[in-house]
């Protein structure tokens, strides 16, 4: 028999509702989407989700599997999200918790091009030893002010300096004179100091925006963007993964409606395996105790998902932000361990010298 494709669902339910009839109507509502008496036995048995575990917990919630046939998912991105979490989505009480995936499917949608491995070799920090990544930011500031910023952090050693997800095109800064500007000037600073900083300009865009947006980025010389996946969508980043050579660093803009605790998406999932199977390279999510309210036991499972054997499929490098802290990063480093990227960005800007700041934090980490 084919492998099916294996979802977990937690069910919270209200006391007087049915949960296993809940979970049947899951079944059908992601299938064929009929009530059971209008399929045919045979079409139900071929097409219908099937339920292959059911377990109660205390206050009304339940474990549950479904699997389904994969040949539902015809090789599309789309359809496999539309499959897994489709109309259930404008219903209550559904959480999307795990998936164990059929290696077909696996092969048919890559994963990384150049995961962890391949950002190594592109920032040249060998392994053993963590990357570290900042933002360029405000929005508000014209393309030299943010090129200086590129700079100062090229000068004192900053492996990634990507633009802030705000930054786009707007009239301060637009987007071909900032990346002209900003890669230009991290070159610069690898000139002088014979380091080997990478500016990832952010090229969220309209669909029919992004192609030339990724050329210019390619052609002045970066090695990876910075993307918001759930806004451009995720068959988008597929779509980039490998076609122009850079590295993808997904964030998280706009995933947080999905992450309530009892409907939507476990966020070590979307963030995880979703973004890890649709080509992200590196994958930005808030770290514990920022300002984003996420768990440490979240962000583990997150850096796991990003790591673990899926198939051939390459592993990404988690990237927890959202409020780091310089003081603390060694002890970061040191939880999470050495294949992590640690984004930080506020805390250098209030030091007011962000070369020396960015060199403070190289020295804290071992660097």
């Amino acid at each position: 028999m084919d492998e099916r494709l294996q979802v977990d669902y937690l069910l919270t339910c209200q006391p007087d509702e049915d949960p296993e009839a809940k979970l049947r109507d899951i079944a059908l509502e992601q299938t064929v989407e009929l009530p059971r008496d209008c399929v045919p036995d045979a079409l139900y048995e071929r097409v219908v989700g099937r339920v292959e575990r059911f377990s109660a917990l205390p206050d009304h919630r339940f474990e549950a599997t479904l699997s389904f046939n994969p040949a539902l998912v015809g090789g599309e991105l789309t359809q496999l999200l539309n499959t897994l979490f489709g109309n259930i989505s404008l219903k209550d009480g559904i959480r999307l918790t795990d998936i164990r995936w059929p290696r077909d499917l696996l092969d048919a949608f890559g994963g990384p091009a150049f995961g962890m491995t391949g950002l190594r070799q592109l920032t040249g920090v060998p392994g053993g030893e963590a990357l570290l990544c900042t933002a360029l930011k405000p929005v508000g500031l014209d393309a030299d002010a943010l090129a200086e910023r590129a700079y100062r952090f090229a000068l004192g050693g900053m492996d990634i300096i990507k633009d802030d997800h705000g930054v786009a095109d707007q009239a301060d800064a637009p987007f071909v004179e900032r990346v002209t500007a900003c890669q230009s000037a991290v070159a610069q600073a690898n000139a002088e100091t014979g380091g080997n900083s990478l500016y990832f300009p952010n090229v969220t865009a309209p669909w029919h925006l992004l192609e030339a947006r990724m050329t210019v980025a390619r052609e002045a010389g970066c090695r990876g963007v910075l993307i918001s996946p759930w806004i451009t969508g995720l068959d988008t980043m597929r779509w980039l993964r490998g076609r122009f050579g850079l590295a993808l660093m997904a964030h998280p803009a706009l995933t947080g409606s999905y992450f309530r605790p009892d409907h939507g998406i476990s966020p070590d999932l979307l963030l995880g395996d979703l973004f890890r199977l649709t080509g992200a390279d590196a994958s930005i999510y808030p770290n514990t105790g920022g300002r984003f309210g996420f768990s440490l036991a979240t962000c583990e499972a997150i850096n796991h998902r990003l790591r673990y054997p899926m198939g051939e499929l390459l592993p990404a490098a988690p990237t927890p932000g959202g409020g780091m802290d310089v003081a603390r990063a060694p002890g970061w480093i040191e939880q999470y361990g050495a294949d992590t990227i640690m984004l930080i960005g506020g805390s250098l800007y209030a030091q007011g010298d962000l070369t020396r700041a960015t060199e403070a934090l190289r020295k804290a980490i071992g660097r």
